[in-house]
């Protein structure tokens, strides 16, 4: 299965609303600008996660957004799936780390969230969203972990800093350029956590990658 929770969200002025609280475990219109050179390559000296930035990073309050797109390919990631509020998708992630060290699984990249439903018409306790960690393909995780495969798709993205619960704040310039693009939303929401709190000195040093799979309106 493809993301296999249903139709995703194609509104983007009910996502503007959007309120996750992603990565709780880790404890305003804006100005989009595609043209913009790349920054610095935000690491940390302890992350095993070296990810090169190839667009400005976005700062709160997010008054800029900086965006592009780009092609994603297809991603294998196991899983554990949350219905209910957006807040507790976070505390997951440290579960599924630990069921895949459990199983000897070795991840193939920093985690993320996938966020399927928008909160403004779906009420709290019915909100879908996952809580992933990449992997091989060839990997095979044993319950109650699950695999899927996130598939290759034109996405909108920008890079967030700051906190990882106030990301959701970034989300109006990448909606504002989907629309100068004629672009709607076209599967869930992917928020990439680059680096853990924990190896860095203030959280203004997180980085966070939005994806949003788009489609010709």
């Amino acid at each position: 299965m493809a993301d296999g929770l249903g139709e995703p969200i194609r509104t983007l002025d009910n996502m503007k609303l959007l309120n996750i609280s992603a990565l709780a475990l880790f404890a305003s219109c804006a100005t989009v600008d595609t043209s913009t050179p790349a920054g610095p390559t935000p690491t940390s000296a302890k992350t095993q996660w070296v990810y090169n930035a190839d667009l400005k990073v976005s700062h709160p309050p997010f008054r800029e957004v900086h965006c592009n797109w780009k092609d994603r390919l297809d991603q294998p990631y196991v899983f554990l799936e949350n219905v209910g509020p957006y807040a507790d998708t976070g505390a997951l992630i440290p579960e599924v780390h630990r069921l895949l060290a459990q199983q000897g699984i070795q991840p193939a990249g920093p985690p993320f969230g996938l966020f399927y439903d928008d909160p403004s018409s779906v009420e709290s306790g019915k909100l879908r969203s996952r809580a992933c960690v990449p992997v091989g393909s060839w990997t095979q995780p044993a319950l109650p972990l699950r695999k899927d495969t996130l598939p290759s798709r034109t996405v909108a993205y920008a890079l967030a800093s700051g906190p990882y619960p106030g990301v959701p704040s970034s989300y109006a310039g990448i909606f504002g350029y989907m629309s100068k693009m004629n672009w709607a939303i076209a599967g869930p929401i992917r928020e990439i956590y680059m680096i853990p709190p924990s190896e860095v000195d203030g959280y203004e040093q997180l980085i966070c990658e939005v994806q949003v799979p788009v489609t010709r309106r």
